[in-house]
């Protein structure tokens, strides 16, 4: 089965478990044995050597509609191209690799699915399939995902005018928010704020959802106790209470041998692939977490990823097909598998 013709059926499959079960049934149908463990993760393989893609989309997936140079849809290429890229680039899998596509990268999935895989089997080498064709990323970005929420009394809006309001404690940690280092090595967005009851009620209380990313964990910590500091001091000096949760947190570092890094390289030179070394956010992290040899490839080319406009192009799968086969050709024969 080519990639296209997987990612025909597979682009319009929503829900982890549904696409799992899309996977089980392909590789059973070619003679593989696919185990799933209590996470939702699907593997076939029992190499050293992970090539993992991930399952889970932002947006749920719905049919694609096809023009001959682009294919439409949500998630049609984050992550459904590169899912279709690892499943179909080999007719068996490797002797020497396994394939694994997990749940839990996107989102507040705090890369469950990767670390649970990470933990379990223990490679040798991890190569997470995320991205855009040429793509090539030999940094995880690290992030921390905070919930701050401010609590007060409440009361109207004139009779209690002077009554504590969590929003001004609120605003206070926005502007804070705002002054950290942006944007080269970290950045911060205030993903979103809530809060209030009615026009004329001085809100009982209010909170913001923060994503804190860098390079590098020095920063990301540096980040991370100046939000909580800043935010117990706005909760202080307005006279409210906060309260600080921890909704996810990914490491940042590098794991990547120069073997690694390499054979990467040399494959794109083969398959014509501009290959463009970086930071990125993908499974990868899980890998680095755990002190495990780690890059990500892209393998299509596309845009629009985690908007209802999202496209590939279709062609470009084989490409980025051809790009993993030469890079695992070079691996095999490298001191880095």
């Amino acid at each position: 089965m080519t990639p296209q013709d997987f990612l025909r059926r597979f682009g319009a499959v929503a829900g982890d478990e549904a696409r799992a079960d899309f996977l089980a049934e392909f590789f059973s149908d070619r003679g593989e044995r696919p185990i799933r463990d209590e996470e939702g993760n699907l593997w076939v393989g029992e190499g050293p050597v992970a090539f993992a893609a991930h399952i889970d989309t932002v947006l749920t997936p719905r049919p694609l509609t096809f023009e001959s140079e682009r294919w439409w849809g949500p998630a049609v290429g984050d992550n459904s191209s590169g899912v279709a890229v690892l499943a179909t680039a080999w007719s068996r899998v490797p002797e020497g690799a396994t394939l694994v596509f997990t749940v839990g990268e996107e989102g507040l999935g705090n890369l469950r699915g990767a670390r649970a895989f990470v933990r379990a089997r223990r490679p040798e080498v991890f190569v997470a399939v995320d991205g855009y064709l040429g793509n090539l990323v030999t940094r995880a970005l690290g992030s921390v995902r905070f919930e701050v929420r401010f609590t007060g009394p409440g009361g109207h809006s004139w009779g209690d005018r002077s009554a504590p309001n969590p929003a001004w404690a609120l605003g206070r940690l926005i502007r804070a928010v705002q002054a950290l280092p942006c944007c080269e090595r970290a950045s911060r967005s205030v993903a979103r704020v809530w809060g209030g009851e009615a026009i004329n009620a001085i809100p009982r209380e209010v909170g913001l959802a923060l994503d804190v990313r860098a390079t590098e964990e020095g920063l990301l910590a540096e980040a991370e106790r100046e939000v909580r500091t800043r935010a117990m001091e706005a909760a202080q000096l307005e006279r409210v209470q906060a309260e600080i949760a921890l909704l996810g947190r990914r490491p940042a570092g590098s794991t990547v041998t120069e073997a690694l890094r390499e054979c990467a390289l040399q494959a794109a030179a083969a398959t014509g692939v501009a290959a463009e070394e970086g930071v990125g956010s993908t499974d990868m992290a899980a890998a680095v977490e755990a002190g495990v040899p780690a890059i990500t490839l892209g393998v299509y080319r596309g845009g629009g990823a985690h908007t209802e406009a999202e496209w590939v192009d279709p062609a470009s799968l084989d490409q980025g097909a051809a790009w993993l086969r030469a890079f695992w050709r070079c691996l095999r024969g490298s001191a880095a598998a």
